[in-house]
């Protein structure tokens, strides 16, 4: 029998899209079956229930912005009072006793202030921009790691199912060889040691079947989990055939830009932030200038019941000016503290940087050592399958032995695995470099 494993190979290399391109989109909410790696990337940047509550903090901070510079607003206020004095209040004014008031008196007094000179608005204003683009860096950085890990599930469910496919593969051969075996051991041909060891054989390979049906069963609900999906709902998932040979090579002279990278903007974001804190220690030096306005209504009489029948109004409008002249040493202390802060972020720049060169030198010698276990993988593969032919064609003839056709079967299964399993770690690297490089796109 002339086993040929190339179909394989061309089925291999399935609809795995590369992380910078995405293709067509459900419009639907749901999922589609067959779903292909874009469809999934889609469903998950419009369902993951992290993107979701990273836009819900995204809101809470535009809220939370728009209540900062609500400052700059007049501020509107109603104080109303009632009160019964026990005892009328006697003055003595030129040798004369007077009362001072009446018995019952009520106010209603509506107030105005208007900031002018305020440092903690300007700080508020100022800051407003940069607390959005930090919102807006933490859900890029959410959207990210969806793309990168939805991928990673994606090939690693693509790489079960070729194991499946080879198992499956596998157990056909056994089964054959067992028949024939069996057939032989029947006829007196060989004694009955070639037959039990296909049958073992056979068992085994039924039982890794059932133990890789198992395991693709859960990256399936991994799947699921990442795309927050409920476990109940199924999915299935497109392979559409396409040569990937040329999609697994990456230009590795691309030279890293940290710039690019969700986390450095994240820390320079950081950065300005702390620097307007600096200048807001700074700017409370300045002194606080609000204007005011009132107008109230006041009534008072000795008889309740003709409390609110007069009304002697009153209004007033005004500046308030404070001025901060000491306050111990607190502010000094605030602005050296915010200067402090400002140089320990310089010094998260410089570890950040040289994490992220590290993390990217990683992810660079880790594909680069899988591509080359790749072609080696795939070389042995080749070979396998042709000492497998070989030898099956010898065996048929007389002139192996069935041990040798069983440790060349076994030769030809784990080449298959390993080439599966190398070409998974390839995809997995070159998600990792594209990450690093701060390549991955995030457009829905």
């Amino acid at each position: 029998m002339n086993f040929n494993f190339k179909p394989l190979i061309a089925f291999v290399f399935l609809a795995v899209a590369t992380i910078g391109v995405h293709g067509q989109t459900s419009r639907q909410d749901g999922l589609n079956s067959n779903a292909s790696l874009d469809e999934l990337i889609d469903y998950a940047l419009r369902n993951k229930i992290e993107l979701k509550q990273a836009g819900i903090d995204q809101e809470i901070g535009e809220r939370e912005i728009a209540s900062a510079l609500s400052g700059w607003f007049p501020q509107i206020s109603a104080t109303g009072s009632l009160s019964h004095n026990l005892i009328v209040p006697i003055a003595n004014i030129g040798g004369q006793n007077i009362r001072m008031g009446q018995a019952n008196n009520s106010a209603l007094t509506f107030q105005a202030d208007q900031a002018i000179l305020s440092p903690e608005l300007f700080q508020a204003s100022k800051a407003a921009r940069y607390v959005r683009q930090q919102n807006d860096l933490s859900v890029e950085d959410t959207k990210i790691n969806t793309v990168v890990d939805v991928s990673k599930a994606y090939y690693d469910i693509l790489t079960s199912e070729e194991q499946i496919n080879i198992i499956d593969e596998n157990i056909l051969r056994l089964q054959r060889q067992y028949n024939e075996a069996k057939a032989r051991y029947e006829t007196g041909l060989v004694d009955k040691t070639d037959f039990k060891r296909a049958q073992i054989s056979l068992n085994n390979a039924n039982a890794e079947l059932k133990s890789a049906k198992e395991m693709r069963k859960y990256k399936y609900d991994y799947m699921k989990l990442l795309l927050s999906m409920p476990q109940g709902e199924q999915i299935t998932l497109s392979f559409t055939n396409q040569n990937m040979e040329s999609n697994i090579l990456l230009d590795t002279a691309e030279l890293l830009q940290v710039a690019k990278r969700v986390e450095f903007q994240q820390l320079q974001t950081l950065q300005e932030i702390q620097r307007l804190n600096t200048q807001y220690q700074k700017w409370n030096y300045l002194p606080r200038l609000s204007a005011y306005g009132n107008y109230g209504l006041n009534y008072r009489n000795d008889r309740f019941a003709n409390l609110y029948s007069d009304n002697f109004p009153a209004s007033t409008i005004g500046l308030n000016l404070t001025i901060p002249i000491f306050q111990g040493t607190k502010r000094v202390q605030e602005i050296k503290k915010s200067q402090l802060q400002e140089e320990r972020l310089k010094l998260d720049m410089e570890n950040l940087e040289n994490q992220i060169s590290t993390e990217y030198s990683a992810a660079m010698a880790s594909y680069r050592a899988n591509m080359n276990e790749w072609r080696n993988a795939r070389e042995n593969m080749d070979l396998s399958e042709e000492v497998y032919n070989t030898i099956k064609l010898q065996y048929d003839a007389g002139v192996k032995t069935y041990l040798e056709l069983m440790t060349a079967e076994t030769d030809l299964k784990t080449a298959q695995l390993n080439y599966l399993n190398v070409l998974y770690a390839v995809l997995s690297s070159k998600l990792d470099i594209q990450k690093a490089l701060g390549t991955v796109n995030t457009i829905n």
